[in-house]
């Protein structure tokens, strides 16, 4: 876990971002705001070597911004490195271009940009497959497998039916777990973000073996959302606390 807070981080922690490992191949889960000096730390090295692909769900900073940082990395000292694979929405390479005040050929200097939702894509073992999933801006769900293993990630998400085959049978679901309600009433307007009881709703319907609930809001109690869960979800319920490490073999 590189990261589990929404909107922003609150103190020692990080935004959402996720390292996963598979046979020596290292994918990245999105990178918001703090997660890059604990990927960069993770590799031992100061340009990501050893990362061989990116994901990012939407272009909401907190999922993306650091993915700017990993640009400038690669782009000012790891020119001589291959250019990582970025499979994203249109409008984060966009954003990380911007970012740079840059065209996004610079941005295609680094990155080798392949567009979600869409696919489905061989990404070294993995299948990634996409789904588009209701948020205040384009959010793709992913799905990866290799093997007999399944990793499904939410991104941000409101309530959706595709939510349960994203998630079907996975090893591990991320579900995003905001919960802004813990601390403001509920507004009106369609729901852009899940509550725990949701996420593990989610992943009940999914059949999903493990839940690793994400993205809380800052000064949430993430005990009291993983009990919301749990009160609907009879597997085991995790929690997205930076450094934590799940094995999923």
């Amino acid at each position: 876990m590189l990261g589990g807070c929404g909107a922003w981080p609150e103190a020692g922690r990080a935004c959402s971002g996720f390292l996963l490992e598979y046979e020596g191949f290292r994918l990245v889960l999105d990178l918001g705001y703090g997660t890059l000096p604990r990927l960069l730390a993770l590799l031992g090295s100061p340009v990501a070597r050893g990362l061989d692909a990116v994901v990012v769900t939407h272009d909401h900073p907190d999922h993306v911004v650091d993915l700017h940082g990993l640009f400038r990395a690669r782009l000012y000292d790891g020119a001589e490195l291959p250019r990582i694979s970025l499979y994203a929405p249109e409008a984060v390479l966009d954003r990380v271009a911007g970012l740079e005040d840059a065209d996004r050929a610079t941005a295609e200097r680094v990155f080798d940009w392949r567009p979600l939702p869409a696919g489905p894509h061989e990404v070294g073992p993995f299948r990634l497959e996409s789904v588009a999933l209701p948020h205040h801006v384009p959010n793709a769900g992913v799905r990866l497998s290799a093997d007999g293993l399944v990793v499904a990630y939410s991104g941000d998400t409101g309530p959706d039916p595709a939510l349960a085959e994203l998630g079907r049978d996975a090893d591990l679901f991320i579900v995003e777990a905001t919960d802004r309600g813990q601390q403001q009433p509920g507004g009106s307007g369609p729901a852009l973000d899940l509550t725990a009881r949701e996420a593990g709703e989610a992943a009940a319907a999914a059949g999903a073996r493990r839940l690793l609930l994400t993205h809380f809001w800052p000064g949430n109690d993430r005990e009291r959302s993983r009990a919301d869960a749990a009160a609907v979800f009879p597997g085991p319920v995790l929690i997205a606390d930076e450094g934590t490490v799940v094995a999923l073999g």
